[in-house]
This record gives C-alpha cells, sequence and structure tokens, in this order.
C-alpha cells in the first residue's frame, strides 16, 4: 500500500490500477470532489490523460499515477482509495474519515 498521509492507496487499488492502465496508455486517475450528489459533494474517478498545475501526484508503482487537484485533496486528506468486489458488483472506493455521511452509493458526502 501506497502510504501518504494525503491519500492511500491500497494494494487492490493498484492492481487495478495498473490493469486498467496498461489498456490506455498514457492515461491515469484523475479524483475530483465536486458539488453536488445527495449530501453536498460528490467523488469522480475518471481517466485523463491532461495534467493541471495545482495537481498532487501520487505514484503506487511507476506504472500507475493518480493525480487529484489541490482543492479536491483538502476534502479527502486522510482517505485510502481501495477496490472491492463482492457478489453485487466491483468498484474503487474511496474510505474518506473527513465525510461526516456519505450516501448508500458511497459516491456522495458531506463534511
Amino acid at each position: 500500500m501506497l502510504q501518504n498521509p494525503k491519500l492511500q492507496i491500497s494494494d487492490s487499488a493498484t492492481v487495478q490500477l495498473e490493469k486498467v492502465l496498461s489498456q490506455h496508455p498514457g492515461k491515469f486517475l484523475r479524483i475530483t470532489v465536486m458539488p453536488g450528489g445527495c449530501n453536498g459533494f460528490e467523488y469522480s474517478l475518471k481517466l485523463d490523460d491532461t495534467s493541471l498545475d495545482d495537481d498532487v501526484t501520487f505514484s503506487p508503482l511507476s506504472t500507475v499515477n493518480v493525480h487529484v487537484d489541490e482543492m479536491s485533496l483538502e476534502l479527502i486528506k486522510g482517505s485510502e482509495l481501495d477496490y472491492e468486489s463482492d457478489l453485487i458488483g466491483a468498484a474503487f472506493k474511496l474510505k474518506n474519515p473527513n465525510a461526516a455521511t456519505s450516501c448508500g452509493c458511497g459516491n456522495s458526502f458531506s463534511v
């Protein structure tokens, strides 16, 4: 696991990101927090190929990069990016200790 006080990336997330990114050369995972959702903020995870001036980059492997802009990072600081798979499906999840409440889908939160 990439241990960083701002964002941790679990081993399962790293393995899955390596698989996904190997199919999309030159791309990285971008995590953004935007106003919206049922609790005030929502997470956006998408593949991107353009770095922004205020990006902070996390690299658990040389082939895996995760970019988070500074404003979003303030809202997810201390979180863990994980990849969970169960009978219902599989997905990347952000475990955010700053979230006072979150919705059932896990994509929306409040602080």
